[in-house]
């Protein structure tokens, strides 16, 4: 099995942010082929479902189906084709298959061109129909080939942020799409001849530019191809569910799509039926949504200071079921009035707290799909990279086919649209908790972003340190009961903790421990075999080429000083080493937490005592860890590593 490819070393360069990447050839060409793309498919199906609504007369295809039909002819090849499209991008290179679905587009776009300019509407209407299924064949091709491209082209630091300016660029690219598409089509007499050059010359502009798209080498080319679609997608499903965290992923994006596939169905009649606005006002609402969700996205980085941060997976949950809320009270009881245009929209206060929870919804949804993105094409085999993918992408498309099912049934049982869009929030929040109660891995970091921006100011030096795959100790000096939750938030990465027992007694912390699959160590004089339990399962968790951390002190500083180390560490390589396993130990330290709340800072009656006087150095204190290169296992003794640690103490 062929490994990944290696980085570029200008992938690992620091970059001052994600904008940079548009100057790097390794992420720019692409950028702006998949943007064009983006463009041209809802240019192509807004301008086509505009002249079948409210410019030609088809009897058997009438205005009110239009956009529904047009839609299902888009999703339908990803039910039917995403499970070989993973395949082939596994399987070959994959600059190669992006030039290819670019050709396919420009032979897809001169036939939509021909039915836009044709001047007989039984020739016009399933010319441009079977164009619409040609065109979800094209994205259906370009999907997994899109997502699994990152990866290989962006180092782990970058990954966060391309995956936003992706987002980012995929919703200005429908924005603007359907905007010209409208634009253009409603021009008097040329219109239907605009969009065909318009679509024609975005198609080749497109291909120009995936000329420059570097090499990507295929990540399993002895691949079989399994032509079968039944059977390859459960397959992949298969695939994905052996990676838990992966799998509930998936479906986290899923729901993504079905929550903003409900709130952009019910656009045009939200306008019109509830807000009172014309079409215009229609398309403000898909212009808000956009910028919501663009802004979210590039937030992303921002916010996990340039890691996969899964942290903001939850804060935009809850974001995004907060004001799915407050948007139903606020557009509950505004008064009937004749259909008002954008400019008497936005000059009325009542419709302000509208627009800004749109904003705010989408904004979070932006926060909640990336980092889930970016943690699909991390932590998914690379060999099966892009078929996971393609699963996904299925999964997308019938979530979103469920969604305008159950917002069909849920208006014949006379729901209005803004009790959908409550239901949609209220069961947004029972989705999010059910999946973060399936995988703890998002609670806990939830929580570790929370404690490390919004009680402490945590600050990380040498996080280029941190191991970005394989097996490694973490050893660091113990100041206080947050500190594994500090450590959390250090690394992108799961850590395991070897813990002293005696912590796992305190009602929050020790469910909060537990939750973290922490292992639980007693003195050997006190229980030898729990003793030796705790050293096998911090074995295996090396063994599975996980993250492991100890406190080589054996529980909390009374006094701020470092303790002695414990020999534990050479009892974890020692069990290593019979494994074959050569680990590195990397030594860090926790500064400047010794006086806070949750240290031992305080005697009350004599001894020392932890959260005592809570609020003595307030909110926002300033906390940091400082990292250092890895240690062989073979220079690692206890005295060692303790003198390194104290150094890093004192940096």
């Amino acid at each position: 099995m062929p490994a990944a490819p290696a980085v570029p070393v200008c992938a690992r360069e620091a970059r001052p942010n994600q904008f940079a990447l548009l100057r790097q050839r390794r992420f720019a060409p692409f950028f702006w082929t998949q943007f064009s793309g983006a463009a041209n498919d809802n240019l192509f199906k807004f301008a086509f479902t505009v002249m079948v609504t409210y410019q030609l007369s088809v009897g058997w295809l009438p205005p009110s189906l239009a956009g529904l039909v047009i839609g299902a002819l888009f999703i339908m090849p990803f039910l039917l084709f995403s499970a070989t499209s993973g395949q082939l991008t596994d399987k070959f290179e994959k600059t190669r298959i992006m030039r290819f679905v670019k050709n396919l587009e420009v032979v897809i776009m001169a036939i939509a061109a021909a039915g836009f300019m044709s001047d007989s509407v039984h020739v016009q209407v399933p010319v441009l129909l079977g164009c619409t299924f040609l065109m979800g064949l094209h994205s259906t091709l370009f999907g997994p080939v899109k997502f699994a491209y990152l990866p290989q082209a962006l180092a782990e630091r970058e990954l966060t942020g391309g995956n936003g300016m992706v987002e980012m660029g995929t919703f200005v690219a429908i924005l603007l799409g359907n905007l010209a598409g409208g634009l253009l089509v409603a021009l008097p007499g040329v219109g239907p001849q605009y969009v065909a050059v318009s679509c024609v010359a975005l198609a080749l502009a497109g291909r120009a530019v995936a000329q420059f798209i570097p090499k990507a080498p295929a990540t399993d080319p002895g691949l079989r191809i399994n032509w079968n679609p039944v059977t390859e997608t459960w397959r992949n499903l298969a695939l994905a569910h052996g990676n838990i965290v992966v799998f509930r992923s998936m479906l986290g994006i899923s729901w993504m799509w079905f929550f903003g596939a409900v709130f952009l169905s019910q656009f045009p009649s939200l306008a019109k039926e509830v807000l009172h606005g014309d079409e215009h006002v229609a398309s403000l609402l898909l212009v808000v949504f956009s910028i919501g969700i663009a802004t979210g996205s590039l937030l992303c980085e921002v916010l996990s200071r340039r890691h996969v941060e899964i942290g903001l997976v939850p804060l935009g949950a809850i974001g995004m079921s907060v004001f799915s809320v407050d948007f139903y009270f606020a557009t509950r009881g505004l008064p009937s009035s004749s259909l008002m245009g954008v400019g008497a929209f936005i000059t009325q206060p009542a419709h302000w707290r509208v627009m800004l929870d749109l904003t705010l919804l989408s904004l979070f949804a932006g926060l909640y799909s990336v980092p889930m993105y970016a943690l699909i094409q991390l932590r998914s085999q690379p060999t099966h990279r892009a078929r996971i993918i393609a699963a996904n992408n299925i999964l997308n498309a019938l979530f979103m086919i469920v969604s305008a099912v159950l917002a069909g049934a849920l208006l014949k049982a006379n729901f209005s649209i803004p009790q959908i869009f409550l239901f949609t929030g209220l069961a947004n929040a029972l989705v999010a908790f059910y999946i973060f109660m399936l995988v703890p891995e998002y609670l806990l970091r939830f929580l570790a972003f929370m404690v490390s921006r919004c009680i402490y100011r945590f600050k990380i030096s040498g996080d280029e340190n941190l191991p970005a795959r394989g097996a490694a100790v973490l050893v660091c000096n113990h100041v206080s009961f947050i500190d594994p939750v500090l450590l959390m938030a250090a690394s992108s990465r799961p850590v395991y903790f070897l813990m002293d027992h005696q912590i796992f007694r305190m009602r929050l912390l020790g469910w909060l421990f537990r939750l973290a699959k922490a292992i639980p160590v007693a003195p050997h004089a006190q229980d030898p075999a729990a003793y030796e339990a705790a050293f096998e399962a911090a074995a295996q968790v090396l063994r599975n080429g996980d993250l492991l951390a100890i406190f080589p002190e054996g529980g909390l500083t009374p006094d701020g000083e470092l303790q002695p180390f414990k020999g534990g560490i050479m009892k974890i390589l020692e069990n290593a080493g019979r494994d074959g396993l050569q680990v590195p130990v990397v030594p860090m330290a926790l500064t400047n937490l010794w006086g806070s709340f949750l240290s031992r800072a305080d005697r009350v009656n004599g001894p020392q005592v932890a959260m005592a006087r809570p609020f003595r150095r307030g909110l926002f204190s300033r906390v940091g860890l400082n990292v250092a290169p890895a240690l062989a296992s073979a220079e690692v003794q206890p005295d060692v590593l303790r003198v390194r640690v104290a150094a890093l103490m004192k940096a």
